[in-house]
């Protein structure tokens, strides 16, 4: 459906260009600031240790792994992990991604909520975001698109209960991670200002999926609406 009809790409358009926007703002701030040290000389590294350890976390692991931006708080293993270029290196960037997953451990220290929820939401939501194309072409190619446009609203409604539940974490992750930096003296309040660039541009690409999630389940919505008019 979403491949012939033209109202998708109405649906589809927001969410797509702020998405677009949203990375290409996130690697300009990222690229900025991973050239301005941070005064303390600290490494990402040694930020989120120095904040977990602050917390009572001193046996959690901070580990590097490949890739750019791979930086994720991992619940099941209890650990953080961080890119080489956020681990090792001592810029604003650094510090501030490292601390904002520093936050996730926080939480999940805290028992936030939302948090839980999300963590309650991820294999639903893996299972989904796998069914969803599967359904989809099995539909298509059978001629069965309207039988299954229903499956397929549950569907967009798990991704974006997902999307819309993943927001404010970030936000919240965020908050912690300024709040550490700042109480425990790892950054000066000059670099205030920098660190809340790179963490609000890498929110926004958690604001452009949860409007794509939405517009799309609303394209679903409205055309299971017109099949039955």
């Amino acid at each position: 459906m979403m491949f012939f009809d033209p109202k998708y790409l109405l649906f589809a358009a927001p969410g797509l260009l702020l998405g677009i926007y949203a990375q290409i703002r996130l690697s300009s701030i990222y690229a900025k600031y991973s050239s301005v040290p941070v005064e303390s000389g600290r490494t990402g590294a040694q930020t989120a240790r120095r904040i977990l350890d602050r917390a009572g976390l001193t046996e959690m692991p901070v580990e590097e792994v490949a890739g750019r931006l791979s930086d994720h708080y991992d619940p099941t293993k209890r650990a953080l992990f961080l890119s080489s270029d956020n681990f090792q290196g001592t810029s604003i960037a650094a510090v501030g991604v490292a601390a904002h997953e520093a936050g996730h451990a926080l939480q999940h220290q805290a028992a936030y909520g939302l948090f839980n929820l999300r963590m309650a939401l991820v294999p639903v939501t893996q299972f989904a975001s796998y069914a969803y194309m599967g359904i989809f072409f099995l539909g298509m190619f059978l001629g069965l698109l309207k039988v299954v446009l229903p499956i397929i609203i549950v569907i967009f409604a798990v991704l974006t209960l997902f999307q819309l539940v993943t927001l404010p974490v970030e936000y919240d992750a965020s908050s912690r991670a300024k709040e550490q930096l700042f109480r425990l003296g790892l950054v000066r309040e000059d670099e205030r200002a920098g660190v809340s660039q790179v963490l609000h541009a890498a929110a926004l690409t958690y604001v452009a999926a949860l409007v794509s999630s939405v517009m799309e389940l609303l394209y679903y919505v409205m055309a299971a609406r017109d099949s039955r008019s």
